[in-house]
């Protein structure tokens, strides 16, 4: 049951941000106020796996930035009472940019965290098949590193998604 649960969610998190009104559209709108923007994630740069950032260099071609979407955990509370399931799911959408010098590069992460985090703002309410997200996350930025193009940067934003399943 865990296992499927967290795969839903992870496909419904996907749709939004690949959707019409996702990344892409709030990556446009901040790209108006901010020129330090590189522009649109390609489809290939947005997957639905969890991986570390030296691994994926490794095992496959990878563009910055990138998006990895995800589920973290999956906890059922039973707070209904005669559903199989309900609880919530903690999905982490992971930010990863990389540039060949310092200079702007948290400011880029930034933004492109900034635009993940319009998507979710957007998205508040009823998500269907039984999911509800009620508008909350945490967004937080970890410190630069070497790897990529010379230097990452990872920003990890978390939210948990409530989950209710006869």
């Amino acid at each position: 049951m865990a296992a499927t649960i967290g795969s839903t969610t992870t496909a419904q998190v996907m749709q939004l941000i690949t959707g019409a009104s996702g990344v892409n559209s709030s990556l446009a709108a901040l790209a108006l106020t901010d020129q330090a923007l590189a522009g649109p994630l390609d489809l290939t740069q947005i997957r639905a796996q969890n991986v570390a950032a030296d691994l994926a260099e490794r095992a496959t071609t990878v563009t910055y930035p990138n998006l990895n979407v995800y589920c973290e955990k999956v906890t059922n509370q039973l707070t209904e009472k005669f559903r199989t399931f309900s609880g919530t799911a903690q999905m982490t959408i992971e930010v990863r940019h990389s540039q060949d010098r310092l200079d702007g590069l948290q400011d880029s992460l930034q933004l492109y965290t900034d635009a993940v985090t319009q998507v979710l703002a957007a998205n508040r309410g009823d998500w269907g098949n039984g999911m509800f997200y009620a508008g909350g996350y945490e967004a937080s930025f970890g410190a630069v590193k070497q790897g990529g193009k010379n230097f990452i940067q990872v920003a990890k934003v978390t939210f948990g998604i409530g989950v209710s399943v006869s």
